[in-house]
């Protein structure tokens, strides 16, 4: 993927990222005359809304992360090992950090 395409594909990326992470931080409803099922029903709501604020926000630091290895001439090679990442990767994950093989290390350790 050329720099331009993936510098375009990024910066949209973050941008529907941060409007992600403001709706799933926007204020929480107040609480009236609910009934207790209201009431859990709420807590997994938020919960469920906690979960995706985490995901989302690990995305939108892979892609930050992405765009700063742009920026220093190092986008499209692993992190780990330096070896070129494959450009179907890139193309299907454009803030991928590592090629195929250093990811399946890391995800093994965790």
């Amino acid at each position: 993927m050329d720099v331009t395409t993936a510098r375009e594909r990024l910066e949209s990326m973050l941008a529907e990222l941060d409007r992600s992470i403001g709706v799933l931080r926007g204020d929480p409803v107040a609480v009236r005359d609910r009934s207790a099922a209201d009431a859990g029903s709420d807590l997994t709501d938020a919960d469920r809304a906690q979960a995706m604020l985490t995901v989302t926000t690990a995305q939108r630091r892979a892609v930050v992360d992405a765009l700063k290895r742009l920026e220093a001439g190092a986008y499209g090679q692993c992190v780990d090992c330096g070896k070129p990442v494959p450009e179907g990767r890139l193309e299907a994950r454009p803030e991928a950090a590592r090629c195929v093989q250093c990811q399946s290390k890391q995800e093994r350790r965790r």
